[in-house]
C-alpha cells in the first residue's frame, strides 16, 4: 500500500479527548504504545513543544514504516520501536523513558490494518487468513481456524468473539475446512448465522476472536498495564481507548483495583494485602465520541477512553 493511501485511510480517535486527558504540556515526555499511523502521537509531539518527547511502539511494521513518514518534522524529539507493547518495562528501561509523564494505548484494529486486504484482518476484503500484527510471528488465523478442534474453536468464538452462536460457527467451520481465505470464512460464519442480525456484518466477532487469539491481545494488555505504572512519573496520566467489552473490562477492573486501599476479601476481618493505591481516577466514566466524530468516523462509535493519574 502506498504511503499516499495509507494516510488517506489513517484517522485517530478522540484526538482532542487524549491531549486533554494527557495533560500534555511543553517539555514534558510522554509513550505511544500503539503508534499506529502517528496521528495521536504528531497531536501530543506538537502540544509538547518545546522539549517535550516522545516514545512510539508498535508491533506492526507497517505502521512503524508510516509513522516514520508521517512524524518526520518532529524526528528530533519522538523514538520509534518496533516491538509489542507487552515489553513496556524493559523498551522504557532500555530507551531511558522510565519516567514519563503520560502513556497511551489505543486498542483499536487501524484502518491501515484493514485496509489491507493481504493482512487478512477484514471480512470486506479477500485475503489470506493471517492477522498477525507483526508478520515475524508465527501462529496465523489459518492455523487456528484450519487445525483446532471443533469444541475448543466454539470456546474461542465464544470467549473472545462473545457470540451466542459458537458451537454452530464452529462446527460449519471445521465441515468446510480447509478455509484459506477470509472472504469463504465470512460467507461460511454468514450462513450459519443466518444473514445479517443486529447492526453489525455476521462475522465480526468472529474475526474478532481469531484476531485476539492470534496475537494474544488480552493477556499482552494485562501484562503491559501492570507495567505502565512502575513508566510513569508520580502524576503521570495513564489514557486506554478501547473499543469492545473484553478489552473495557481489563482497562476498568486493572484501574478500579490500583485506586484501592485494600483488596483483601471481603470475609476477613483485617488487612492483610498491604495493598496502597497507585492511581486515582481522572474521569468517574469513560469518555466517548460525540456524534459528529462517529459520523466523521463511524469505527469509532465504539470507543471508549478512560484515565487515571499516578499518585
Amino acid at each position: 500500500m502506498s504511503l499516499a493511501l495509507m494516510n488517506k485511510v489513517h484517522t485517530p480517535v478522540l484526538i482532542e479527548e487524549v491531549v486533554g486527558a494527557l495533560d500534555v504540556r511543553p517539555g514534558k515526555r510522554y509513550i505511544d504504545c500503539t503508534l499506529g499511523g502517528g496521528g495521536h502521537a504528531a497531536a501530543i509531539l506538537a502540544g509538547c513543544r518545546p522539549g517535550g518527547e516522545l516514545l512510539g511502539i508498535d508491533a506492526d511494521p507497517e505502521a512503524i514504516r508510516l509513522a516514520q513518514h508521517n512524524l518526520y518534522d518532529y524526528f528530533e524529539s519522538v523514538l520509534i520501536i518496533n516491538d509489542n507493547f507487552y515489553n513496556l518495562s524493559h523498551i522504557c528501561s532500555e530507551t531511558g523513558f522510565s519516567r514519563a509523564d503520560g502513556i497511551l494505548f489505543d486498542l483499536g484494529l487501524s484502518s491501515l490494518q484493514l485496509a489491507t486486504a493481504e493482512r487478512g484482518f477484514s471480512f470486506q476484503l479477500n485475503g489470506p487468513l493471517d492477522m498477525r500484527f507483526n508478520p515475524d510471528e508465527q501462529l496465523t488465523a489459518a492455523d487456528i481456524v484450519n487445525k483446532l478442534p471443533e469444541a475448543k474453536l466454539a470456546q474461542l468464538i465464544l470467549i473472545y468473539g462473545e457470540e451466542p452462536l459458537a458451537n454452530r460457527i464452529a462446527r460449519d467451520i471445521v465441515l468446510n475446512r480447509p478455509i484459506s481465505d477470509t472472504a469463504d470464512l465470512a460467507d461460511i460464519v454468514t450462513n450459519s448465522v443466518g444473514g445479517r442480525y443486529s447492526k453489525i456484518h455476521p462475522a465480526t466477532k468472529t474475526f474478532q476472536a481469531l484476531r485476539i487469539a492470534v496475537n494474544r491481545e488480552l493477556d499482552h494488555l494485562t501484562t503491559a498495564l501492570e507495567q505502565s505504572l512502575t513508566c510513569l512519573a508520580p502524576g503521570g496520566r495513564l489514557a486506554v481507548i478501547s473499543y469492545h467489552s473484553l478489552e473495557d473490562r481489563i482497562v476498568k477492573n486493572f484501574m478500579l483495583h490500583e485506586t484501592r486501599d485494600c483488596i483483601c476479601p471481603a470475609d476477613i476481618p483485617e488487612c492483610r494485602c498491604h495493598h496502597r493505591p497507585q492511581i486515582e481516577l481522572i474521569y468517574k466514566h469513560p469518555l466517548t465520541p460525540t456524534e459528529s466524530e462517529i459520523e466523521k468516523n463511524p469505527r469509532s462509535r465504539s470507543a471508549k477512553l478512560r484515565v487515571a493519574c499516578k499518585l
